[in-house]
């Protein structure tokens, strides 16, 4: 071993955990200014995240790795710190965090206390055993309740209220208390320098340079620069060209051994190539077995994504598969649409996740392009017994061959303040919801677990949800399973043409509703024409509603002042049968607005 390597002993390998705001990439921000892993003059705050979405929006969405050295007891100390975000939406990300660590800080908002989201990434964190740290945030602040809050950590952990770090991320405070137990709890990695080479994956990123860069954390052996290594899933085999450990900037080392977080380079170029919970081996000394990965990612939502300019099509494809390798929770697959052209069908964890993929693609890849109307995934059964499985309407056959439709039903739970408790029912009775059981957590605190369509939380819910309570309500949900459904496939059609990107699948009770509604919007949406546009809603053979944008239309009599009627009405018949000519040939062009109308409905 060389000298700097680290002993595996003096390894900390750590990530934070948190709801939303609780104030995560701040605290990652004092630890690196603490250790002097950051000079002064490059500091900023919220320093991992890196990506301008990520500053503007003020979360983090991506996980983000880097080390720090930490002299403790005469010893000097690698801390690996992993942050995560905190978005429902992004769990994913933070399940692969957890899978390289071996504890994590548990960082509570003294101001708001437990919310839902931390409870769901705390048992991430416990199902795979790490070491929790308890941390109280925002201690500073006026209106913080440091008792009230230690007391709801002590019910959720069964920790001791001696155990939890008072801290706070602006004000620098309790900082090194971190550290110190960072350093005395959290154990060491296990692993054997001396075994065959086992390594995790548990990121990577492209860079247009150097090719695909590898995240990854050693559990046995020893990687060297140079070595030829395997990436088992996909029994590829490439050289290691650069290995190192990711400061600020990425450092190259000649060797890392067990326990070690790193980055390798080694001139992929294929994205397909490398799979986030893979496992690397050497090919001269290769492991018999590959590490227990983590979960697949299951997509809750799903939309088509398509090229505004249809020649783009490959380029978007190209663009596509980059941004996958960044975010391993994006699923995708090739799709026509008879309005569209080609695209594609993603699938995502959220409408948060749905919206930030949009956006990185046209900022960073300057692709445009229209979202269709997002959808989740049903199950059916034909009329001769065989199982169809739908993600988009247009996949959905006509009502006499199908015997019945289950959709996909969820666990909600949600967090908010006592007061809002009756109008929270409501919203989620008006989503076809059931109440399964509340309790208080403390007097002024509810917790509620309802059983929710998936479907119908997809588009507004949230948005509801936080306007409802002021923001104070924290919600978290689980995929539990399908339920047989009443559910219809609902056509818009313009011109008596089916439009595919605008159909949905609704609930039979609210699809009138529903069609009186999308026909309305369209009508506000959609732009003039020479000739009238008829807009219709249907199910199957009925239609459900109508409404019609005029035509724009030229005032042929404004000449004839006086005169006799006949005059004026050859003109205007004459007008007319034009306007019947140009409708027959005219198309209707939709603008971008109109794909996501039904988002906007209510």
């Amino acid at each position: 071993m060389r000298k700097n390597a680290p002993e595996l002993k003096n390894i900390r390998n750590f990530c934070i955990i948190a709801h939303i705001d609780h104030g995560k990439s701040t605290l990652a921000d004092r630890l690196l200014e603490f250790t002097s892993t950051v000079a002064k003059r490059d500091m900023q705050a919220q320093l991992l995240d890196n990506m301008d979405l990520e500053r503007e929006r003020g979360i983090t969405i991506k996980s983000h790795a880097i080390q720090m050295q930490f002299p403790y007891k005469g010893e000097i100390y690698t801390l690996n710190l992993i942050d995560t975000p905190g978005h429902v939406d992004f769990s994913y990300e933070v399940s692969r965090s957890i899978a390289a660590c071996e504890g994590a800080l548990l960082i509570v908002d003294a101001s708001q206390g437990i919310e839902a989201q931390t409870i769901s990434n705390l048992y991430l964190a416990i199902g795979a055993d790490l070491e929790i740290i308890p941390v109280l945030n925002k201690i500073d602040l006026p209106h913080a309740m440091p008792e009230e809050v230690t007391d709801e950590i002590v019910d959720l952990i069964g920790c001791k209220p001696e155990d939890i770090i008072h801290a706070s991320g602006k004000a620098g405070i309790g900082i090194e208390n971190i550290l110190n137990a960072i350093c005395d709890r959290i154990p060491a990695p296990q692993g054997d320098p001396e075994a065959p080479l086992q390594a995790l994956i548990f990121d990577s990123v492209f860079n247009s340079y150097r090719g695909i860069e590898v995240l990854f954390r050693i559990k046995n052996g020893t990687m060297c620069k140079g070595d030829k290594l395997r990436f088992m899933a996909t029994g590829k085999e490439y050289g290691a060209d650069e290995i190192g450990v990711l400061k600020l900037n990425q450092e190259a080392r000649q060797e890392m051994s067990a326990g070690n977080v790193g980055y390798l380079i080694s001139g992929i170029k294929e994205a397909r190539e490398v799979k986030v919970g893979d496992t690397i081996t050497t090919v001269g000394n290769p492991t018999p077995e590959a590490i227990q990965g983590f979960a697949d990612v299951k997509p809750m939502v799903f939309a088509g994504i398509y090229p505004v300019d249809t020649t783009e099509y490959e380029e978007l494809r190209s663009s596509m598969e980059k941004l996958q390798l960044n975010d391993a929770s994006l699923v995708w697959e090739p799709e026509t649409s008879v309005a569209l052209g080609f695209g594609f069908r993603c699938g995502f964890l959220g409408m948060l996740h749905m919206e930030i993929v949009q956006e990185r693609l046209e900022r960073e890849f300057n692709m445009t392009v229209i979202t269709t109307v997002p959808s989740v995934q049903f199950h059916a059964e034909g009329t001769r017994g065989q199982e169809l499985v739908i993600n988009a309407p247009s996949e959905m056959p006509e009502p006499n061959l199908i015997k019945f439709i289950e959709e996909p039903y969820i666990k909600a739970q949600i967090i908010t303040a006592a007061e809002y408790v009756g109008p929270i029912i409501t919203l989620c009775m008006e989503k076809r919801g059931l109440i399964k059981g509340q309790s208080y957590l403390t007097s002024e605190r509810v917790e509620m677990n309802f059983e929710l369509p998936l479907s119908e939380i997809v588009f507004d819910f949230f948005d509801k949800l936080k306007t409802i309570s002021r923001g104070y309500a924290s919600l978290d949900y689980e995929l539990i399973g399908y339920r047989e459904s009443d559910m219809v496939k609902l056509d818009v059609m313009l011109n008596g043409e089916k439009v595919d990107a605008l159909s949905a699948i609704v609930h039979r009770s609210k699809s009138y509703d529903w069609g009186r509604r999308l026909c309305e919007k369209l009508r506000e949406l959609l732009p003039r024409q020479m000739f009238d546009i008829a807009i219709q809603a249907s199910i199957g053979q009925k239609i459900i509603a109508r409404e019609t944008v005029k035509a724009l239309r030229k005032n042929v009599i404004a000449k004839c002042y006086g005169g006799d009627i006949s005059r004026k009405r050859k003109l205007l018949e004459k007008q007319k049968e034009g306007k019947k000519r140009m409708r027959s040939v005219g198309s209707v062009e939709i603008p971008q607005e109109a794909f996501l109308a039904v988002l906007k409905i209510d």
